[in-house]
């Protein structure tokens, strides 16, 4: 055996590391195991801030003082959304299979931005499974990102390519007036995609919504009409599925159509709405969605997929590629040899240098199953319903929009002076400091709202309960 490297990173002493390692996955595991006898979130405190104001280190240091140090200052004061109790936004639980895949690709250390290798194979094969989920071509193109906001940027560019053509990645808009469009409820990254793909955020209209907080497609028509009569160019929609406020899902079908006769592009930003297809409960709600140009999602959000795993779905490859492939002598394709296996997955998107994303991501559907895993998406809607069941019998407390996924939005009838708003979001504060569980806020009709976002596979019955008891109880507390 060689003697260890002095100028190598490796450990000198593989035993030791072995062993360290081990207690490193240990920790991991037991904190998963037993994360309902810990708080949803605590604030950091000054000694765990302090204790990363430190000047870079010159000298090495030891693996288990580093593991030390993130255990006692960082473990404890993460956003927690590990935690059953975390409702506050739509991040997913993640899951011991997902941790162990990480761990796999890391070690594996591969750029998955192209050449012959298994693991962009690997994300061909996720890119065939989403094709067949979302009843797209074999055509379709598939990519991973970092999460939905870059794959609606890239929506954007695919579509503003198509409608423009080839030509424009080295021209620029060249003064076109092109305009899109979205819900009033659609997230602000569709606004930041116009902002970061050159065509400003003035030109993106963002339509009125319906009662069930839908894009009104009748208004989004006649705003349309109103543009191509102003001398404007339309390109552009973009539909939700699972609105973030309130989990609305927008009339797809009837997107689509508008579309077709329009001859618009048809994007959906179905960050975590989408992957309800695998739910045979929820599926019928995304009815149209098979007829999207392109789809955004997130697998890190209802598909439990540790953070993070983003993804961009294209039903005509060619104009995919279209978009970004920019070949250069140096990224030179082969018939054979690792230079060959082309196209590669940065020919779909920005990024030259990717990380293995999709591997989680396999293993995830590999082990659980899809039909499982629709399972516990339905789980979460059914979690939401009991929510709002038990807000409806509770005086004291109102519903604030129709519950149509997972996400609930209501309040407490709290005071009679105006001041509803601020006593909820202290209610909202207590719950955050208190651990028992960590809803957000929004604003629905005007009025501020403590929004649930059950998402987690791990949440149950009791967790909703205890979420109710501790609005009820501070609430009681403040009006005291």
């Amino acid at each position: 055996m060689l003697p260890p490297d002095p100028d190598s990173l490796d450990p000198h002493d593989w035993d030791a590391f072995r062993a360290q390692s081990h207690r490193m996955l240990d920790d991991m595991l037991d904190y998963a195991q037993g994360i309902r006898q810990r708080p949803v979130w605590q604030a950091p405190p000054d000694s765990a801030r302090a204790a990363f104001a430190q000047a870079l280190p010159r000298a090495p240091g030891e693996l288990a003082d580093a593991h030390a140090s993130f255990m006692h200052d960082v473990l404890p004061y993460a956003v927690g959304n590990v935690h059953p109790g975390f409702m506050g936004w739509v991040h997913g639980g993640g899951t011991p299979v997902g941790m162990l895949a990480e761990m796999l690709a890391a070690g594996l250390n591969a750029n998955v931005g192209g050449r012959n290798q298994m693991p962009v194979e690997v994300e061909r094969q996720i890119t065939r499974w989403m094709a067949e989920l979302f009843g797209f071509p074999a055509s379709a193109s598939g990519v991973f990102v970092t999460g939905t906001s870059m794959a609606n940027l890239m929506g954007v560019l695919v579509a503003r390519t198509q409608a423009l053509g080839v030509q424009a990645r080295q021209h620029g808009l060249q003064g076109a007036p092109l305009v899109a469009y979205t819900s009033a409820a659609a997230h602000g990254c569709i606004a930041q995609a116009m902002d970061l793909s050159g065509l400003g955020t003035a030109a993106l209209r963002r339509i009125a919504v319906n009662e069930r907080q839908q894009i009104d497609v009748a208004a989004l028509a006649q705003t349309i009409a109103a543009d191509r009569a102003a001398g404007l160019r339309p390109f552009f929609i973009a539909g939700t599925a699972g609105t973030v406020d309130t989990g609305a899902i927008d009339d797809l079908s009837a997107l689509a159509a508008l579309a077709a006769r329009e001859q618009l592009w048809f994007h959906v930003d179905g960050a975590y709405g989408a992957l309800g297809m695998l739910s045979p409960q929820v599926a019928p709600l995304l009815a149209g969605i098979e007829l999207a140009d392109s789809l955004a999602f997130d697998f890190h959000k209802w598909g439990q997929v540790p953070y993070d795993a983003g993804f961009l779905l294209v039903r005509d490859g060619t104009r995919h590629m279209a978009a970004f492939a920019a070949p250069a002598a140096y990224l030179r394709r082969e018939a054979r040899g690792l230079a060959g296996g082309s196209p590669w997955p940065c020919d779909f998107g920005p990024d030259l240098s990717r990380g293995f994303r999709a591997l989680k991501t396999w293993f995830t559907f590999k082990v659980h199953g899809a039909d499982r895993m629709g399972a516990a998406i339905a789980h979460t809607c059914v979690l939401a319903r009991y929510l709002a069941e038990r807000i409806a019998a509770t005086p004291e407390l109102e519903l604030l929009a129709p519950v149509t996924l997972n996400i609930v939005c209501f309040r407490h009838r709290g005071v009679a002076d105006g001041g509803s708003d601020a006593f909820n979001g202290e209610i909202v504060a207590d719950l955050h400091e208190s651990g028992i569980a960590a809803p957000s806020t929004t604003t629905i009709g005007g009025r501020l709202a403590i929004r649930a976002a059950i998402v987690n596979h791990r949440t149950r019955a009791e967790d909703i309960d205890a979420l109710l008891a501790g609005v009820l109880r501070f609430g009681a507390a403040r009006l005291s």
